[in-house]
Parts: C-alpha cells; sequence; structure tokens
C-alpha cells in the first residue's frame, strides 16, 4: 500500500466545489422552484428552497413550503438553481 502524505484542509476552494458554486437562476425564473445558497454572515452558508415568487429591486423573494416567505438580497447569493418539484404527497 503506498504511502501518501495527509491531506491538509484548505480554505480556497477547489476547481469541484468552485463550479458548484454557480448562481443559474435569473428573474425569468419566477415561478418556478428554485435552490439557493445565500451568505448568512462573514462564515456561515445558508440554503433556501421554494417558489420564486418575485426579483423585483435586487431582491428574492421565496416561499417556503410551510408557506413563509424569505426575501433574499441579491448580493448574498452564493449559488442557485432550478430544481424539480417535489414527489406529491399521498
Amino acid at each position: 500500500m503506498p504511502d501518501h502524505p495527509p491531506q491538509r484542509p484548505t480554505a480556497r476552494p477547489t476547481a469541484r466545489s468552485a463550479a458548484l458554486l454557480v448562481v443559474r437562476i435569473t428573474p425569468s425564473d419566477v415561478g418556478r422552484r428554485v435552490s439557493v445558497r445565500l451568505r448568512h454572515d462573514a462564515t456561515t452558508l445558508t440554503d433556501v428552497v421554494g417558489q420564486l415568487l418575485a426579483w423585483d429591486d435586487g431582491v428574492l423573494t421565496l416561499e417556503r413550503r410551510d408557506g413563509s416567505r424569505v426575501e433574499v438580497a441579491e448580493g448574498d447569493l452564493v449559488a442557485g438553481k432550478v430544481v424539480p418539484e417535489p414527489p406529491a404527497r399521498p
């Protein structure tokens, strides 16, 4: 078995992780179900999944499945994509 030096954690994004952090939604996606990752503070990211209700003046409004609404500043977006509707519940 070959000896490999231990992997050191890095603060820099790898090519793979950097490729995943892309905002792939636009105002034309209003009405669709989206997943967004946003910067909550300097060290924390938060995910929100829901219907994109509006994208006005740099603010996105999403409605979660529980009916709560979340406003997200466009400048806080780190990643975003359109996602399929959840499966129907019996």
